[in-house]
């Protein structure tokens, strides 16, 4: 140990020999929410609830038996040890791992956060002073007296509660007529008072129990976000954007009483400190120095030689290759993450010849079978892809969970490891291909026949012509019956949609489509449908059958006003088509006795087998068409769709040989495996199957019904499993990998009381002895009753029951169907031919029926003696009292389970007992059962994708193996490019999967193989911690941030950054310039303080009638007492919208005026979205993002009306304004007036600006503007990147100099190509959201660059003639000979494209808003910015380069050159002249701006004093209110301390000794 110690003295030593004072800081960054912390126990509780409502309520009993509650624990950590404990008894181990990461991301802080906002709005209501309430009646209950006096009073609810998709109803209440609201916090002795109040009247059925969250003293402290990135980008240099004045001092850089220097990380270049201080206590001090010595090491950046570059990527893998082992993921993490520093120490890395070989065959895999091509960063977790550069951890947390359910149920039933791997790729969600009928049946009447009717014949009649291109949207015209369609009609009712397909049907046929025609009639009783019937075969026989249709569609013309069709009709108008036909001839033809009276029980048995209940119905191919599309206007395009997507299958088959000229092709469509013989609607839904949840444990000794009561759900479910008996034996089994099993487990739930229930057991009985692999079960659903020994003989149930329970599974059989035929013969007789055993059972069934029936009510939620149907678990739903299911459509439920669930899972475990036969499970008809429940109900969003087999994984992989092997564990696949973006984010995920899930991992390099420049010039920290840390004395530790040591100190860094699409963040505390960071200068830490300002609601808005986007809709956002809190307007490209808001329930209309007059929302859909007439819900309660799709349709006698219309606008205004007006107050008048429509013109100046430098130009800029013109001014402001201390100075400035300001705000949309460097992303806000950054009712705004000085009045450009064009740009100067080699312009691309037209500069420009709306500039800007930014070499001056290069399509107006001039491109002499100077940068001199500002223009220095003088005025007013407010807060003090006793309390937060009183800080 001595000669550690000497060996690491003489390092450090060697270290301060070099470096004496360090010049690097560190740079840290934290994200808050707006909201305070809220309670660990309640978003655990929101936690369990995702995973089951029961479970939520189980917890909340959990902590209802903690005693006293949970706030007799003094420490946030006790409480929330405690709280996790309790959590432990519901959730598994693996899940437990997932809720700690969940509780440090506060995942479920938003979803408590929206309680309370629904809770505040309801107590403003009420005078409730508790910390819990109650709200019955829309009254307000404050004790639980109040509650239960409310309550006697017995007033029904008048009014319908309006309940979200956020609340908890207690289970078994949602029925209740009478609706309490309880707002409490679960784990407070208070909330266990009303709880039992509440839960008490519930059990009586009378009341529905809601509950919701609700903190009565909500923490300060905010909550501390996690889940981001944060990136210093290194910043060119070739002009100086510094701002040059004093730097004040960071006072106070760790906020929350933690400096950040303190929580630095202790490992650095491969020391870890905190291990090396345990060891040697003695030499603390020296290896704080040694450390900061290391941290040192490089002032600058090394700079590389060109060639140096070249392998720079293949050098960083192949050392973290070498490494292998957890520290591999470390490394990538500190390389990655520090690319630029650590470049020139990887230059002595030697890349081996087979190591690149094998990167080069692996990067030819990926990019053949997954289309991944370096630099590309994937994740594959289970086979579910993520790209790096769009993960967010609320998503992969979600992921993560709905993974491990599946994990953790795979694990009970012994399947983990190598075994799992197949069935976790399964993807068993409902596949697209519907199923289909046979339609080769007698019952179809075919109208026409391609492959034979005349008219075909000029027709190819080979299937190769399939193969032919045509044109997007055209059919193939080939003589062959490809696609069939077959209505079904009722010939007599006159609905009108029935009506309608027949008639376009007929000119299907008339026209010649490539379409074969069948129809079938629905038939009733009476003489309407015999007669249509009679003489549609009558027409058919004696003419042919497309004369028969026409005679169909003769008699809906004829009886076209008519409701019903009758007898006489079909006699007036057969006599018209045959008029030899004598009256009684006509009769004959038509009545009873016809000849022609044929095909109606054919047409009635085919109706039957497709198992729908209305018409009409039409099928292509067999596959049914939904019925909402059967009207005259989509019933076209509904055909065309469906066979544009059959046809793709058809030419496969026809390439592939398996449809040839040899086979009818109807043969072969029916042939296929998704063809059944019936359809029934129950088995086939679409919709989202129901399981029952079989995770639980099973209780084998219960006495009574009371024990069976206390059991959960999953438990009640798994007791059950393991008592049911099986019909069966051995005949039914089959052979499946050396076991004997059942593949299909039919539950028959029913009272065979019931003779539906007889029939529905007897056939499911039936269908099992005639096929292999089915077993079937019998739970009665019976109330039970003490009957005495005889009545019990007579009780079918009982009865059946009993047999199952005594008998063997074959003679069960036997014995149940001679019941059946007893009971049917002489019900009071039925047990004379009963064995003595069975008749011994009967007495123990009273307790088994009566149990059953409890399980009927609470898991399958069944009344007494109703009836279902269960297949493997899966609810089919309640059945109709005369309903049941007869022999084919129990084959039915067999073959679709097969195709859909069991043929998949024997494939998978085929799979899996190939790979290690050891780890093999065993297979029995439950383990199939409860495989298909846990693996269908998972949500299918992504796809899966298989890792290909022919990577190598010798040299270039790094391998992982699970921490656990005999844990269930995840497959995690990473491949990256360790020289990348993709791999700074994606390491420190890595890190925490590694962390937080049991997983097998393996992470695949693939690097480009050469570069010609830096690969990497940013320095990244992910910001994510695997669970939540406390101090020492039990206090929630500050939370997660991000933290750069050992920067270079020379290098001039900006700050950005990187959240999930929908977060809207803004710095609130910065004291340094984040855009021009140089540690050199600041010679101190840079600390930054970002909060989440807005979660964003976006979405998609479509007028429902023409399917485009209603451009210009206004939309707003709000409260019942604040209806617009925020609004927008819906832009053309693809409809798209956002509006700002928070955690609560939100209200969403469209804006009172032209919007809400010409349209009503007709539909929303959307997460926790809940649209009615009057109004559109939508709680938002996640930090993930809430996308909306809209639907407007337009009001009566509005078709015409246009939105961007000249008309003036009724409402005057509405906009993205309003929702900064309501946070960001508006100085010198009120901002109603703000726009253009108001008795005041008023200025509107446009302007963005980012860091310092820009910042202190814009308000010279500003300034300057101000002294020229008498005009009322109102500036807008980009937002999204303004420092604090700009947005503080504003209001003064405002006051000061009587201007009106609004700060705007977007976030750039996900949809829209994204740009990553911060500059060309101002350059984007500055151009592509000009029509939806200000109010409708803004005509004109003027964008003036923050670098500019204004020497004229900016009214002159406001009044300027644009001639019809939407905006105006002043053109670059000609006049400074000595820069002609720099305009670019006049040469190659542009000078084509330009044509002799200008090019203009971005500076300055005025834009036409209501002409720039019209003409939809705004969207086709977006389009084409879309198409050319693709390419990295384009659009190099991004503000500048797209209207100029857009010029041909959207006009520009050349303004006058003296409104722009700058030095760089415009002659001295011209400058006398100049109404705006510029700043432009000088190519040639690099001049920094502020010197030339000073130089160019000579009244810039007393504008800059001016500011400067009222920038210190406004300081020292500040300092002069916080000097007082200190005083009188000291002079408090004292006065307080006069008058009691000194207190022994020692906590500096909080005084309070009564730990429930402070119990909201967690």
């Amino acid at each position: 140990m001595a000669i550690v110690a000497v060996g690491i003295l003489c390092l450090f030593n060697a270290a301060l020999l070099v470096h004496a004072e360090p010049k690097s800081h560190p740079i840290t960054t934290q994200l808050s929410a707006k909201w305070g912390i809220t309670p660990a126990q309640l978003e655990i509780a929101e936690f369990i609830d995702e995973e089951s409502a029961n479970s939520f309520w189980d917890y909340v009993e959990l902590l209802n038996n903690v005693p006293d509650g949970l706030y007799r624990f003094e420490t946030e950590e006790k409480r929330y040890r405690k709280s996790l404990e309790l959590a432990s008894d519901i959730l598994g181990e693996g899940q437990m791992g997932l809720l700690k990461l969940a509780l440090s991301l506060h995942s479920f802080s938003p979803k408590v956060q929206a309680h309370l906002q629904v809770a505040t709005e309801v107590l403003a209501k009420g005078d409730c002073e508790t910390t819990i309430f109650a709200s019955i009646n829309g009254k307000v209950a404050c004790t639980v007296d109040d509650l239960r006096s409310i309550l006697r009073a017995g007033a029904k609810d008048p009014s319908t509660v309006e309940t979200f998709a956020i609340d908890h109803i207690y289970p078994g209440s949602e029925n209740n007529s009478l609706t309490v609201v309880l707002y409490g916090e679960i784990g407070t002795s208070e909330f266990k008072q009303f709880h039992a109040a509440v839960k008490a009247e519930t059990e009586r059925g009378t009341v529905r129990y809601v509950l919701r969250h609700y903190v009565r003293k909500v923490s300060s402290r905010k909550v501390r976000l996690s889940g981001y990135g944060v990136e210093l980008h290194l910043k060119s240099t070739e002009y100086k954007s510094q701002d040059d004045s004093p730097r004040p001092q960071d006072a106070a850089a760790g906020v929350d009483g933690t400096d950040p220097i303190d929580e630095l990380e202790v490992e650095v270049e491969g020391f870890d400190f905190g291990q090396l201080k345990k060891r040697f206590p003695h030499l603390s001090h020296s290896l704080d120095r040694f450390r900061s010595a290391l941290l040192e090491q490089h002032e600058e950046i090394a700079p590389l030689k060109a060639w140096e570059f070249q392998e720079l990527g293949l050098q960083a893998a192949r050392r973290i290759a070498e490494m292998q082992g957890d520290e591999a993921l470390q490394m990538l993490q500190f390389i990655s993450q520090n690319f630029p520093t650590q470049a020139k120490s990887l230059l002595t890395q030697t890349v081996p010849e087979e190591f690149k070989k094998e990167m080069r065959h692996n990067i030819e895999v990926f990019g053949r079978n997954l289309n991944l091509q370096p630099p590309d960063s994937a994740l594959f977790l289970n086979g579910l892809f993520f790209d790096a550069e769009t993960i967010d951890t609320v998503t992969l947390l979600d992921t993560l969970r709905s993974e491990m359910r599946v994990l953790e149920g795979l694990n009970r039933i012994n399947i983990r490891g190598g075994s799992a791997t197949p069935l976790l790729g399964l993807d068993l969600s409902s596949s697209a291909k519907e199923f289909a009928i046979d339609i080769r049946d007698s019952a179809i009447t075919w109208i026409n026949d391609l492959e034979n009717d005349a008219q075909y014949r000029r027709w190819p009649g080979s299937l190769k012509d399939l193969l032919r291109p045509t044109f997007p949207g055209m059919l193939r015209n080939i003589r062959k019956n490809l696609f069939n369609l077959v209505l079904i009609v009722d010939p007599v009712e006159g609905d009108s949609a029935g009506r309608d397909i027949v008639k376009l049907a007929e000119s299907f046929v008339v026209h010649m489509a490539p379409v074969r025609i069948g129809l079938v009639f629905k038939t009733g009783e009476g003489e309407d449908y015999r007669a249509v019937t009679c003489g549609f075969n009558y027409v058919h026989q004696k003419k042919s059958s497309t004369e028969a249709l026409g005679f169909l569609t003769d008699l809906y013309a004829a009886t076209a006003d008519q409701k019903v069709i009758r007898f006489a009709d079909v006699r007036q108008v057969l006599k018209k088509k045959f008029n030899r036909l004598k009256l009684e001839e006509v009769d004959e033809i038509l009545g009873e006795d016809s000849d022609f009276d044929y095909g109606r029980q054919l047409a009635q048995e085919f109706i039957d087998r497709l198992g729908l209940k209305t018409v009409p119905q039409a099928l292509l191919n067999g596959v049914l068409l939904p019925q909402s599309t059967l009207t005259s206007d989509e019933f076209e395009e509904t055909i065309l769709t469906e066979i544009m997507q059959q046809t793709p299958t058809l030419q496969k088959a026809v390439y592939m040989g398996d449809l040839h000229e040899g086979e009818p092709v109807i043969d072969y469509l029916m042939k296929q495996p998704h063809v059944m013989p019936r359809l029934n609607q129950r088995i086939l839904s679409q919709d989202e199957p129901h399981f029952i949840d079989m995770s639980g444990r099973a209780h084998p000794d219960l006495e009574d019904v009371t024990a069976l009561g206390q059991l959960s759900n999953p438990d009640l479910t798994a007791t059950l499993m393991k008592n049911l008996k099986y019909f069966g034996g051995k005949s039914t089994y089959q052979k499946f990998l050396g076991y004997r099993v059942h593949f299909l487990t039919v539950w028959v739930v029913g009272d065979l009381r019931l003779a539906a229930a007889r029939k529905q057991l007897k056939n499911a009985l039936k269908f099992m002895k005639s096929s292999s692999g089915t077993r079937v079960a019998f739970i009665p659903n019976v109330d039970g009753t003490d009957a005495v020994r005889s009545e019990l003989k007579k009780d079918l149930n009982a009865l059946v029951w009993a047999t199952i329970n005594t008998l063997e599974a074959d003679e069960s059989y036997d014995q149940v169907m001679k019941l059946f035929e007893a009971y049917e013969s002489n019900p009071s007789t039925v047990s004379s031919s009963v064995p003595d055993s069975v008749l011994g059972f009967l007495p123990a069934t009273q307790m088994h029926l009566k149990m059953l029936r409890v399980y009927c009510q609470r898991v399958l939620k069944l009344k007494a003696s109703a009836s279902t149907v269960m297949a493997n678990g899966r609810l089919l739903g309640l059945f109709d009292k005369d309903e049941f299911f007869d022999t084919e459509d129990f084959g039915l439920l067999q073959s679709f389970n097969a195709l859909q669930y069991t043929d998949k899972i024997r494939t998978a475990m085929k799979q899996a007992s190939q790979g290690d036969a050891d780890d093999t499970p065993t297979m029995t008809s439950d383990t199939v059962m409860k495989l298909v429940s846990i693996l269908v109900p998972r949500q299918q969003s992504k796809s899966r994708y298989t890792i290909p087999s022919d990577v190598q994984d010798s040299r270039t992989v790094v391998k992982l193996a699970p921490k656990r092997t005999d844990q269930p564990f995840f497959e995690i696949v990473a491949v990256l490019d360790p020289a990348s973006r993709g791999a700074q984010k994606l390491s420190s995920l890595l890190l925490l999967l590694r962390d937080v899930v049991n997983c097998q991992m393996k992470i695949f390099f693939c690097a480009i193989d050469k570069h010609s420049d830096m690969p990497v010039k940013t320095f990244y920290r992910f910001v994510v911690e695997p669970e939540l840390h406390f101090t020492n004395d039990g206090r929630l530790s500050a939370g997660p941030s991000a933290k750069f040591v050992g920067l270079p100190a020379n290098p001039l860094l900006t700050q950005s950054l990187n959240v999930p699409e929908n977060w809207l963040v803004e710095v609130v505390r910065s004291v340094y310039d984040l855009d021009n960071i140089k540690l050199s200068e600041i010679n101190g830490p840079v600390h930054s303080e970002y909060e989440l300002e807005y979660l964003l609601l976006e979405g998609h808005c479509f007028d429902s009638s023409t399917g485009s986007p209603p451009r210009g809709l206004q939309i707003t956002l709000g409260t019942e007492d604040r209806p617009i809190i925020v609004d927008t307007i819906v832009m053309a490209n693809l409809g798209y919208f956002q509006l700002k808001a928070n955690p609560g329930a939100w209200i969403l209309k469209l804006r009172h005026g032209k919007s809400a007059d010409i349209y009503d929302i007709t539909s929303a859909d959307g997460p926790n979205t809940v649209h009615t007439a009057e109004s559109t819900r939508v709680i938002i309660s996640s930090l993930r993002s809430h996308v909306l799709k809209l639907r407007v349709t337009k009001k009566p006698g509005m078709a015409g009306v246009d939105l961007l219309g000249d008309e003036k606008d009724a409402a005057g205004g509405g906009g993205i304004w309003d929702s900064i007006s309501s946070i960001v107050g508006t100085g010198g008048g009120d901002s109603a007036a703000s726009g253009g429509t108001g008795e005041t013109e008023v200025l509107n100046i446009f302007s963005v600006a980012s860091g310092h430098l820009y910042e202190r130009l814009l308000r010279i800029m500003m300034l300057s503007l101000l002294k020229h013109t008498s005009t009322p001014v109102k500036f807008w402001f980009l937002k999204n990147y303004l420092s604090p201390q700009f947005i503080d100075f504003l209001p003064h400035m405002a006051e000061e100099y009587g201007f009106q300001y609004e700060l705007v705000q977007y976030k750039w949309p996900r949809w829209l190509h994204q740009q990553t460097e911060k500059q060309r992303i101002i350059w984007g806000y500055k151009i592509l959201f000009l029509d939806v950054l200000f109010p409708l009712d803004v005509k004109k705004i003027i964008f003036v660059d923050a670098d500019q000085i204004v020497r004229a009045d900016m009214k002159e450009l406001n009044d300027f003639d644009l001639g019809g064009a939407p905006y105006g740009y002043t053109p670059f100067c000609d006049s400074r000979q000595e820069m002609e080699g720099f305009r670019f312009w006049k040469q190659g691309y542009w000078k084509n494209h330009l044509q002799g037209r200008k090019y203009h500069i971005s500076a300055l420009y005025v834009v036409d808003l209501r002409r720039f709306r019209k003409i939809a500039a705004g969207d086709r800007i977006r389009g084409q910015y879309q198409a050319l930014s693709q390419d990295p070499n384009s659009l190099s001056n991004l503000d500048q380069d797209l209207p100029n290069n857009m010029i041909h399509q959207v006009a520009i107006k050349s303004l006058p050159q003296e409104w722009l001039w700058c030095e760089t491109w415009c002659s001295s002499d011209t400058l006398q002249h100049a109404k705006t100077i510029d700043l432009c940068n000088n190519p040639l001199t690099k001049e920094a701006k502020l010197t030339a500002a000073q130089r160019i223009v000579p009244e810039w220095k007393n504008y800059d004093a001016e500011i400067k003088r009222l920038q210190a005025k406004v300081d020292d007013r500040e300092h002069e209110e916080q000097a007082a407010v200190a005083a009188a807060a000291a002079a408090a003090a004292e006065a307080s301390t006069m008058g009691h006793e000194p207190s022994n309390v020692h906590s500096t937060e909080d005084k309070e000794t009564n730990a429930e009183a402070r119990h909201t800080e967690l």
